[in-house]
């Protein structure tokens, strides 16, 4: 027999155990394979998914990460890519998800997927500067890992669901720059002492729920919506808040009468229609930013602490504050 008639069996069984090798060192669980291929078909095979290739493993795939141990897809993050369509169905097969991110693809429609109720383990959700339409879904308070959600910056619309409250370790909500209406629900007084909460850029009206004042944010943010009445219970001595920003709204309080954290760097007040004077407080705090323009305060500016470093225009057309770095009262 010939050297090359018996290579030739040998060259194959080699073959064979490549492809047998190949087969078993894969780490990529095989129904997330097929979930994720479906996921890069519906977005229309974007070039940002192009190492998604079916022919290799999927945990080497960028944008996903696998978990160490089960080697499923533990996370899903696409950022500032060209997919377009809706957020497929097929997200909610990834059942080991903790990270579900959409961010900036201006061309991803449609509403916030419902099944993404499925992903039980998620515990953060980023869905912003996309084009999103239609309503805050109910269906996230069952979501009971969660963490954080951002949804800001799409074209969101209606009423922010109560139950969001329910969740009991979120520590950031990011719901700015929408369309949403309506008050902000009463029960958001029941959140994690700590969150972060961004409502600014919508259309909510109504006062700001009197239940805030047992709530201890570490930044909040209502700018530029439609709130009215009484602002204070955002404020509070027992509290270590560290920005405030309730500009451009149509608030109405008395400022002097206010208790501020001892902790608060940063307080914008600008454009409501908020009056008394400014409490002499504020100079015992290590302010970095302070704005009161455009409302109608009176009495002098206290002199100390940092209030005389900022410029005149954060103090501006009030109704008649005085003193530096305003003109000096008569």
């Amino acid at each position: 027999m010939s050297s090359t008639s018996t290579s030739r069996p040998l060259l194959c069984l080699l073959c064979l155990a490549l492809l047998f090798y190949s087969a078993i060192s894969e780490l990529c669980n095989p129904q997330d394979k097929k979930v994720l291929l479906k996921i890069k078909q519906a977005f229309n095979n974007p070039y940002i998914l192009s190492s998604w290739n079916p022919k290799t493993d999927c945990c080497y795939w960028y944008t996903v990460t696998c978990d160490s141990t089960s080697h499923r897809i533990n996370s899903l993050s696409i950022i500032a890519g060209n997919p377009s369509g809706q957020i497929p169905p097929e997200v909610g097969d990834l059942p080991y998800l903790t990270i579900l991110e959409f961010h900036k693809l201006s061309n991803v429609t449609g509403h916030i997927q419902p099944a993404i109720v499925k992903l039980t383990h998620l515990n953060f959700l980023r869905l912003s500067w996309l084009s999103l339409t239609g309503p805050i879904p109910d269906f996230l308070s069952k979501l009971k890992n969660l963490t954080f959600i951002d949804f800001s910056f799409n074209q969101l619309s209606g009423s922010i669901p109560p139950s969001l409250s329910q969740l009991p370790n979120l520590n950031g909500l990011h719901l700015d720059h929408n369309k949403l209406s309506g008050p902000i629900p009463s029960s958001f007084g029941n959140f994690p002492q700590g969150i972060y909460m961004f409502l600014s850029h919508n259309q909510l009206t109504g006062s700001i729920p009197s239940s805030f004042a047992h709530m201890d944010f570490s930044y909040i943010d209502l700018s530029r919506n439609k709130l009215e009445g009484d602002a204070s219970v955002v404020f509070g001595s027992n509290k270590t808040t560290q920005i405030v920003d309730l500009s451009r709204n149509l608030l109405k309080f008395n400022l002097s009468k206010v208790v501020f954290p001892k902790s608060l760097p940063s307080l914008d007040l600008n454009h409501n229609d908020i009056y008394g004077g400014l409490p002499v407080e504020l100079t015992t705090l290590n302010l970095q930013y302070l704005n009161v323009s455009y409302n109608r305060l009176c009495g002098q500016i206290p002199v100390g602490g940092k209030l005389q470093s900022f410029d005149y225009s954060n103090y501006f057309h009030n109704r008649c504050l005085c003193g530096s770095p305003l003109s000096s009262c008569k």
